[in-house]
């Protein structure tokens, strides 16, 4: 591929972006409605639903640096041309897919990661990396988990000592209530900080072609686009995960899903506004371990917590591995 695309293909890459964006929102349905699908507050349908129009209006909400991270703070944004936008999508794409079928519930964003330091790498070596954005996404790995985890665990002892004289039927209506706010707290969390990403994707690649004016900025456009292709995923929603991430890490009552959402909640409105594009699966994942390792540690099934683990360590690498494969591909034609 040259420097500069013809205007066709320009459009066909933004197509893919989009296509990965709707995946995310497909890959991580889970992440915003499996608490109130598996403690029945809502049925699938009606979850999913209330779940993407959250994550539509996430826009609203949240500045844009997360996006300008995953622009230009994660390979140098003078480096970054179509066959590097071209590699990073499929890795993240080809990655996703995997781990959808197999009902892992792994990291779309860090999938994108990967597949955007692989291509670039592939191009321009370890020098096109901007260490400090991989640094703090990788860390964000490990931090966003045990934030999330600890803010559930919190909010789980201050809610048993708040609702101490609540008969466990009172207290239940309370929360299938009050889960619905949290839900769509997380889904704006999920909407805001992983919509992002595919908005630093299209509007790097606009900027490489010399499309955009005044500077590397996201255009309304292309907030608009990739918010309403996660919100479409999301309506598609991914039943294997929902099943994981609701009933096979630990068993939730709504006040356990309440807390574990508004925990991860918490967790991803920090990240968003300090521009780390963390993983919100990762983020819920802890928060769902948190309330469940609340009652008692054998609640959480280890074995199925362990393996989501290893999912997250591979995918970095995979997806990298992937997208240098792509770029190389794409530089044959």
């Amino acid at each position: 591929m040259d420097a500069h695309i013809a205007f066709p293909l320009l459009v066909a890459l933004i197509g893919v972006a989009l296509l990965f964006d709707f995946l995310n929102g497909l890959h991580d349905a889970a992440n915003s409605i499996a608490t109130i699908v598996s403690t029945r507050v809502l049925k699938p349908q009606f979850a999913v639903a209330w779940a993407a129009f959250f994550n539509f209006i996430a826009f609203l909400f949240f500045g844009l640096h997360v996006a300008e991270t995953v622009g230009k703070g994660i390979v140098e944004a003078n480096v970054i041309d179509a066959q590097v936008i071209f590699g990073a999508l499929m890795g993240a794409i080809s990655w996703n897919v995997i781990t959808w079928v197999l009902g892992i519930p792994s990291s779309s964003s860090h999938a994108l990661i990967g597949g955007l330091l692989g291509a670039g790498t592939a191009k321009a070596g370890l020098s096109a990396v901007v260490w400090s954005g991989v640094f703090k996404t990788s860390a964000a790995i490990v931090m966003s988990p045990a934030i999330g985890l600890f803010l559930a665990l919190m909010l789980v002892l201050l809610i048993s000592w708040l609702f101490v004289r609540f008969t466990p039927q009172r207290a239940d209506q309370w929360f299938r209530k009050l889960q619905l706010v949290s839900a769509s707290l997380y889904s704006l969390g999920h909407g805001g900080n992983d919509a992002q990403k595919t908005m630093g994707i299209i509007a790097v690649l606009l900027y490489s072609q010399g499309i955009l004016q005044g500077g590397f900025h996201v255009p309304l456009w292309v907030v608009l686009s990739c918010q309403a292709a996660m919100a479409l995923g999301t309506m598609m929603g991914g039943w294997k995960i929902v099943h994981t991430m609701g009933s096979k890490i630990t068993r939730l009552t709504p006040a356990q899903g309440f807390c574990a959402e508004t925990g991860g909640a918490i967790t991803l409105f920090m990240a968003t506004h300090l521009g780390v594009p963390v993983s919100t699966t990762h983020t819920i994942t802890g928060a769902i371990v948190g309330v469940g390792a609340s009652r008692r540690l054998s609640a959480v099934r280890w074995n199925v917590a362990s393996n989501i683990i290893v999912a997250w360590v591979v995918t970095l690498p995979a997806a990298a591995a992937i997208g240098a494969g792509f770029y190389a591909l794409a530089g044959l034609f």
